[in-house]
């Protein structure tokens, strides 16, 4: 997709440039013999920019006739707590993203374990008071085994994360934290995946306990949540507050999940799609500057 893109920004460049072409022909069958020895020479660096131009768009031609034989690859990495457990990807994340990615490969990583904090996975995770956790980022490797086990081999086109979390730290009261160590989860796994643009979407904590005194934090935890997905331009996230059912329930229901998986495949599918563009436009400037 990404490739084809670029392709057709050549394609542009090149119908403009053969416009000009044109009206050179024009002005030169309309010259003055007093001019012609000036055109010729004139002629002879169009002629020689025009069969420079010829071979690079048949350069481009095959390669990008090489690329719609073969597949970019998505990789979809999810996880979480039981929210994120409770959701079959196969019943509608999975269904949007290939269809949305149709002929390309794509790739889904799940690893999810109920009532885990965020330290299991975020390994510099400190509360600022009190003793440090004993696990800290043990779900977070068992994780990337599964990753890397998934892509061998490969190197994915597009990585993107979804993240559905957070009821276990606004029961224990780290709130307040949260955002700093959300934040560092994500740099962690961009670091170790060794790319900056890994997308990532947050499901943000459902209408639950927007009022129960057993979770004081939980209004901390999903204003960060919203937080950390606003301050960065490959993140977003999705408002989960009707998927619990009428008694606002901390687990989703059967239609709840489906409708999970579908507002994360949507987002995820935004994210690419505009990354997809971001980078066809920095590729078609750096072009014009090379002109």
């Amino acid at each position: 997709m990404k490739k084809r893109s670029i392709h057709l920004e050549y394609v542009s460049i090149l119908k403009r440039l053969a416009t000009q072409l044109s009206g050179f022909r024009r002005g030169f069958k309309m010259a003055s013999k007093r001019n012609m020895v000036m055109l010729k020479t004139s002629a002879l660096s169009r002629i020689s920019a025009v069969v420079f131009i010829m071979m690079l768009f048949f350069g481009i031609s095959i390669i990008c006739a090489r690329d719609s034989e073969g597949q970019e690859v998505h990789l979809f990495i999810l996880s979480g707590q039981s929210n994120m457990a409770g959701l079959d990807t196969k019943v509608s994340f999975e269904p949007a993203v290939r269809k949305a990615f149709s002929g390309d490969e794509v790739i889904v990583v799940k690893y999810a374990l109920g009532g885990r904090p965020i330290h299991r996975w975020y390994k510099k995770w400190s509360p600022g008071q009190g003793e440090k956790p004993k696990a800290t980022g043990d779900i977070y490797d068992r994780l990337m085994a599964k990753i890397k086990t998934a892509i061998a081999g490969k190197n994915p086109d597009t990585v993107t994360f979804v993240w559905m979390q957070g009821e276990r730290d606004a029961r224990e009261q780290y709130g307040e934290f949260y955002a700093a160590r959300l934040k560092g989860l994500i740099e962690q796994l961009r670091e170790d995946l060794g790319r900056e643009d890994v997308n990532f979407v947050i499901g943000r904590l459902s209408d639950h306990a927007i009022n129960n005194k057993r979770y004081l934090f939980w209004m901390l935890v999903r204003s960060a949540q919203v937080e950390i997905a606003e301050s960065d331009p490959h993140g977003t996230w999705i408002d989960t507050d009707d998927l619990n059912g009428s008694d606002d329930e901390l687990h989703y229901t059967k239609d709840g999940y489906a409708e999970l998986g579908k507002r994360f495949a949507e987002k995820t599918i935004e994210l690419i799609r505009k990354s997809d563009k971001s980078k066809t436009l920095q590729n078609y400037a750096e072009l014009s500057n090379a002109k």
